[in-house]
């Protein structure tokens, strides 16, 4: 036997003998939704607007490029905020981002958002029931806020609901943890208002889009979107200079969960592209440090260059300091979200609408202030 049909074989051992653990979590899973559906947990809803953007699966589905998009979408009109969980951060508890924040306070990907969007409210709670009452009174300005991976928190009861799933990894073909990356039933994909298939191929056609969406099988209520992934301009981590790839030697430094893409788009762009990966969420220290430099001098190639994501910049930014003493072109390469088929507009004015509805009742009800929340003790 070889050695691939060996390790497809264990694989699926293995698979076969985590059935019955995913049986058992399904249905704890199933019961806590039937609790909420029956009413007998509590989901608080909000004055507010809130938007939730989750998955179904574990794993990289691109939920943040799909938050930075509402984010340029709604920041010009409203007062936006964003709560996450905060993942791998080193805190506890709610907190707002300040000009002293780190991606060790709040987590990577809402550090992003806070470098990125000067005039956003980042927020970060375990707990949104309680951190969102939190965030109105000591913001109550905010108009909109903005839940980054929140679909299972039930707790909340937000006006719109944005599933995303991976083009390459469609819930429906998924199973239950552990047996495969589903956090919760298939069927739980009917909760949502608008649910986008993302990472697309750019030139996905319209018989392939109406077939995954055949497999969707969107109820009366939903919306579906297909969205692909693009490139913006890469630009130099230290100065904020505009950089081309163009010919170029690269050293990818990249501690996201599926690199692949980025990896097949810069072998297209660069002359040559070597790999240096991490574990998702990955906090660089010392020893990853003197990893890139060496991989950096070590490099045989006159136009090399050390490129990484605006995620993991977002963590090497606690190294700041020791990064520009190196006088090493580190440079990032932002992503962006493309709505295929021309529909962006109908996938904005689905948003809008509900953020304007949400908002004119929340002014009509409270004359123009935020709704007053009583605390809880922290």
């Amino acid at each position: 036997m070889g050695t691939k049909n060996l390790l497809y074989y264990i694989f699926s051992v293995v698979r076969i003998l985590l059935y019955p653990f995913a049986i058992i979590y399904g249905a704890l899973v199933w019961l806590r939704n039937r609790m909420y559906d029956a009413k007998f947990f509590t989901s608080i809803e909000f004055s507010v607007p809130v938007i939730t953007v989750g998955n179904l699966s574990t794993g990289g589905t691109g939920k943040t490029p799909h938050v930075e998009y509402l984010i340029r979408l709604l920041q010009y009109q409203y007062t936006v905020a964003t709560m996450s969980r905060g993942y791998k951060r080193h805190t506890q508890g709610f907190l707002i981002a300040d000009a002293q924040t780190n991606a060790l306070r709040i987590g990577d990907e809402p550090m992003q958002y806070h470098m990125k969007y000067p005039e956003l409210v980042v927020s970060v709670a375990e707990e949104r029931m309680i951190g969102i009452p939190a965030l109105l009174q000591r913001r109550p300005d905010i108009d909109v806020i903005l839940l980054d991976d929140a679909y299972q928190h039930r707790s909340v009861k937000a006006g719109l609901t944005i599933l995303i799933t991976d083009y390459s990894r469609p819930f429906y073909s998924d199973h239950i943890l552990p047996f495969g990356s589903l956090r919760e039933s298939r069927n739980a994909y009917k909760r949502a208002n608008v649910v986008i298939v993302s990472k697309c191929p750019l030139d996905l056609t319209a018989a392939q889009a109406k077939a995954i969406e055949q497999k969707i099988t969107p109820q009366p209520h939903q919306q579906v979107f297909f969205t692909g992934i693009h490139y913006d301009r890469p630009y130099n981590l230290i100065t904020g200079e505009e950089v081309s790839l163009a010919g170029k030697s690269i050293i990818l430094v990249c501690g996201i969960a599926r690199p692949e893409p980025l990896v097949t788009y810069l072998q297209q762009t660069a002359a040559d592209v070597h790999t240096l990966t991490y574990q998702d969420h990955h906090y660089f220290v010392s020893s990853d440090l003197e990893e890139m430099k060496a991989a950096y001098e070590n490099r045989q190639a006159d136009n090399k260059i050390i490129v990484t994501t605006e995620k993991d910049a977002a963590r090497l930014y606690l190294h700041i300091n020791k990064l520009a003493e190196w006088n090493i072109p580190i440079v990032v390469v932002p992503i962006a979200v493309a709505v295929l088929f021309n529909k962006s507009l109908e996938f904005n004015a689905t948003v809008l609408r509900y953020v304007e509805r949400a908002v004119t009742e929340n002014n009509e009800l409270f004359g123009g202030g935020s709704q007053q929340i009583d605390l809880p003790t922290y």
